[in-house]
């Protein structure tokens, strides 16, 4: 009674062995099998992020090749701009050497007009007083138009000898003390255009 207790008891130990053994190959053939499905999802989870990669190089370099074709259409556009400005200014630039006096000369006319008349009066006038005013008043008008254009005498005339706006021609004994270093003669006026010197006064400086 003994004895067939202790065999069964034996048996079932076995048994229970050998169905863990089974699992344990069970398992195993299950991990051997799933292997190849893990390297192969592992596989194609670097394909789909490849490819997910190559699509968005493609988009960046569609939106890089947009942008590139737009900034030189821009390039383009801002060349001919230039180039258009460019000559439009050497054409501005032409016309104002080649004009530019047209003012200055248009308003010198009605004056050369006055000395035609003077000079005609001249020979038909025997009015001397006449003719003097006349001339008087075309030097008067002259002066008006070139002080209009910013052309001023310079004054010389008993001031200091100044090399900014004088130039000496000669020196001459002074005819006081106080005339020493002065301007005793002006023999050439001298004239400033809107501030700069366009021809010194020629004077004699008293010593």
């Amino acid at each position: 009674m003994g004895d067939t207790n202790e065999e069964k008891v034996r048996e079932d130990i076995k048994q229970d062995a050998d169905q863990e053994v089974q699992q344990d190959e069970i398992s195993v053939e299950k991990d051997a099998e799933a292997i190849p499905a893990v390297e192969e999802n592992k596989k194609t989870k670097k394909k789909n992020i490849f490819r997910k990669e190559k699509t968005d190089n493609n988009e960046e370099i569609a939106k890089l090749k947009i942008s590139l074709a737009e900034l030189n259409d821009k390039l383009l556009r801002n060349a001919a701009e230039f180039d258009n400005f460019k000559k439009r200014t050497l054409k501005e630039k032409s016309d104002l050497l080649k004009y530019g006096s047209e003012m200055v000369l248009s308003g010198v006319l009605s004056v050369i007009d006055d000395f035609d008349r003077a000079h005609k009066s001249i020979s038909e006038s025997n009015d001397i007083e006449a003719v003097k005013t006349g001339i008087n008043l075309i030097y008067t008008k002259f002066n008006e138009f070139v002080n209009h254009q910013g052309v001023k005498e310079i004054i010389a005339t008993n001031v200091e000898f100044n090399t900014d706006l004088h130039e000496a021609v000669t020196r001459f004994p002074a005819p006081s003390e106080e005339m020493k270093g002065k301007v005793i003669d002006v023999i050439q006026k001298g004239y400033t255009l809107n501030d700069k010197v366009i021809r010194f006064a020629k004077v004699v400086v008293g010593e």
